[in-house]
């Protein structure tokens, strides 16, 4: 049987990661893989996380299954997240997920069991993984125009236009915040808009967000779920904890339903749980446990908030100073696009040939599209970074 298969192509992401490794020079650096590091290069575990998981060692009683649904307190914690104080107001049910993947794995079925013809629209560009996720589940996936290179920011017009084509058969994935990999987001205003199209065409928006509170703060990142909330008749909401939990390993996320029919959403509950059960079973305790343990306890929400902050602030704070740093070699109007960019990514604007001359020449490593996670820049070596990029632009 297993002679039929071909061979895949190499993950670009996972083959970056072993040349870095392989790389001999002192003063490499890794800009590849989406984890955040701290100035040190590490990707830490959060203190409110430590604290929280040795309450769960101390206080765990069984390690029997959970329900497919998850942990129900986790679930409303992350409602509350999403949805804020007004969480209560809306018609909204939330299932715990084996991560922001899983999470977007189990809506996509739900997506192919309510409608096997609908199209599902994605970003150009996009997350890599979101076109296998929902090819996956059998859909058709297209793409919507999101991001110019010549404005070096999101280009609302062709992304509206393209938008107002669409119908009842559409879901379009929208990137809540932080958008993966440009790190160009839509404003507030323009978020409106969306949802005014939204409504006007019948598409159903699929909001992957799995950055929340890494580009302006928690209730600030959750301005487009609560938006559209507002206004569409159906929404699916993916949330994801491993980056502003710093849960990468432990694939904790979640996927919310909101609808304004009551009877509609408890349907479509029962088969997003069906799905997830013929998917993986029960979705794993561990990590939404920690989650739920720090937002259910003020002190250590508290301490959870102080700290993604500071990974926010420290982010923020690398993209102005790279971007200072490259005004100073003469450079800054090729660059400075990316102080208007949030979250973990950057496109810098850079074309292959000048990726691969600073991975050749200065053992500084990206994906070929000129994406770098900016948690990957710290004070020792900006200035390195700086003056490559200012090397090969000129």
């Amino acid at each position: 049987m297993f002679e039929a298969l071909s061979p895949l192509a190499a993950d670009p992401i996972l083959g970056l990661s072993a040349a870095y490794r392989e790389d001999t020079n002192p003063d490499k650096i890794d800009l590849g893989v989406g984890v955040y590091k701290d100035e040190s290069g590490t990707t830490p575990i959060m203190a409110a996380v430590k604290k929280a998981e040795q309450l769960r060692l101390e206080s765990e009683t069984t390690k029997t299954y959970q329900s497919p649904a998850g942990d129900p307190e986790f679930d409303e914690a992350i409602a509350g997240l999403l949805l804020g104080d007004a969480a209560a107001d809306y018609r909204s049910a939330t299932v715990q997920a084996p991560g922001g993947t899983g999470g977007l794995r189990v809506a996509a079925g739900l997506v192919q069991r309510s409608n096997p013809a609908a199209t599902v629209w994605l970003s150009q560009p996009t997350w890599a993984n979101h076109r296998p996720v929902f090819a996956g589940a059998g859909l058709a996936v297209q793409e919507y125009p999101y991001y110019s290179a010549d404005a070096a920011g999101v280009d609302f017009d062709a992304m509206t236009t393209a938008l107002r084509q669409l119908s009842s058969d559409d879901v379009v994935v929208l990137h809540g915040c932080c958008h993966n990999p440009t790190g160009a987001d839509l404003t507030e205003a323009q978020w409106q808009v969306v949802a005014g199209i939204a409504v006007e065409r019948g598409f159903v928006p699929l909001v992957d967000i799995a950055y929340q509170g890494f580009a302006r703060g928690l209730d600030e990142d959750a301005f487009s779920v609560r938006c559209l909330a507002r206004q569409v008749p159906e929404l699916i909401a993916v949330s994801s904890c491993s980056k502003n939990f710093g849960l990468y390993r432990e694939r904790t996320g979640a996927v919310c339903l909101i609808s304004r029919d009551r009877q509609r959403e408890d349907v479509a509950l029962q088969h997003l749980l069906n799905v997830a059960r013929s998917t993986y079973s029960m979705p794993p305790a561990h990590g939404a446990a920690i989650v739920s343990t720090i937002l259910h306890d003020q002190a250590l929400r508290q301490l959870w908030e102080e700290e993604l902050t500071s990974m926010r602030d420290r982010m923020n704070a690398c993209r102005n100073l790279l971007a200072d740093r490259l005004a100073q070699q003469g450079v800054g109007a090729a660059f400075d696009h990316i102080r208007a960019q949030r979250g973990m990514f950057s496109y810098l604007g850079v074309s292959v040939e000048q990726v691969a001359r600073l991975r050749e020449e200065y053992s500084i490593y990206m994906v070929n599209s000129g994406r770098i996670n900016i948690a990957g820049v710290n004070q020792q070596n900006l200035e390195y970074l700086a003056d490559a990029l200012a090397a090969v632009s000129r």
